[in-house]
């Protein structure tokens, strides 16, 4: 069997993992070989590719990034976008892809499994919001890396005894802002799936101050305050139709210095969050996920997505992992509410 591996949208410490487990286990235990499509859709729709075996393969467990490369390519924005996919797979006799991504690549395996492509797919994003899934890889060490940056901040907050707001990644689901912002210590965690109220966080940080200790705010990237709009980093749109966000921090810190005339300070943190090598557990899942994807497609469960339920490895069908993302309960984040504002 020849099977295909692509790693589309943002990339994402532990994608080599899966690339890695994926080829090692079809080589060595099925005796498969593997071709790569560089750069995700983009190297699909314009068959560009690499050869993928052990060899090349050895190594690559701690890298961040993708040895493949990465696009955010939307091949369904072109009328032959489908049609271009299916000829890189015929051109080079592929029985099966093995699609790695996120929200929007794996809306497109969806299409193509309807399609008639025979591919499973492996769900990835640090901002853990794709549906059918537990956990994605990636989310852990984002969730890491955020919280290393919240510690350090607390020095700094508390030498000069100034607001400091925190913007992390997470698009329109608020994981890596609560996980890190609990983690942290952060004295106010703002969420893209509860609007937050400018007074009532601006009375967080005036109790804060009251007890002579400088407050920490963290607030996710989609975060948008009551009665008023997202604030985007400007107007340009992807392929896929996204909005770059960011810019809410820089907002927030600004109209918490005009209400309490307390100096605010922002730091974005940005794309440190997906760099870097993956943790322990992203190494762990990822590698997993690879493991399950290569049995799914020696099982023939095409049109499935690999995903974690508790601590098993299940198969679901991919039409119902991208019907919308996957956002933090109201209940999840309610119960961490004793510790904002102290």
């Amino acid at each position: 069997m020849r099977v295909g591996v692509l790693t589309g949208g943002g990339d994402c410490p532990g994608l080599n993992a899966v690339i890695r487990s994926v080829v090692r286990k079809g080589v060595q235990e099925y005796g498969w070989s593997f071709v790569g499509l560089v750069d995700g859709w983009n190297g699909a729709v314009h068959d560009v590719t690499v050869p993928l075996d052990v060899a090349a393969v050895r190594g690559i467990l701690p890298l961040g990034g993708t040895i493949l490369g990465s696009s955010r390519t939307n091949p369904l924005k072109s009328a032959d976008g489908i049609d271009r996919i299916k000829e890189t797979v015929g051109a080079h006799e592929l029985d099966a892809l093995v699609v790695i991504g996120g929200e929007d690549t794996l809306g497109v395996a969806s299409k193509l499994t309807d399609a008639g492509v025979r591919l499973v797919g492996v769900p990835k994003t640090i901002d853990n919001d794709v549906a059918g899934t537990d956990y994605t890889f990636g989310f852990d060490t984002a969730v890491n890396i955020a919280t290393e940056a919240i510690d350090r901040l607390h020095t700094t907050a508390e030498s000069h005894k100034r607001t400091l707001v925190v913007e992390v990644m997470g698009r329109h689901s608020g994981w890596i802002a609560l996980h890190a912002g609990v983690a942290g210590g952060a004295n106010a965690i703002l969420i893209p799936e509860l609007e937050f109220d400018l007074d009532e966080v601006c009375g967080w940080v005036e109790k804060r101050f009251e007890i002579n200790y400088a407050p920490i705010i963290v607030v996710a990237e989609g975060a948008v305050p009551k009665a008023g709009q997202m604030v985007l980093k400007d107007d340009a749109r992807d392929e896929f139709g996204h909005v770059r966000l960011s810019g809410i921090a820089d907002w927030l810190a600004h109209r918490i210095e005009d209400i309490t005339r307390k100096e605010a300070r922002t730091t974005v943190l940005g794309h440190v969050q997906r760099g870097g090598t993956p943790t322990a557990y992203d190494r762990w899942l990822a590698t997993r996920f690879g493991l399950h994807a290569v049995d799914a497609v020696r099982d023939g469960a095409f049109g499935t997505m690999v995903a974690l339920r508790g601590t098993d490895i299940v198969r679901v069908p991919l039409a119902d992992a991208v019907q919308g993302i996957k956002r933090v309960p109201t209940e999840l984040y309610s119960e961490f509410g004793i510790f904002f504002g102290t």
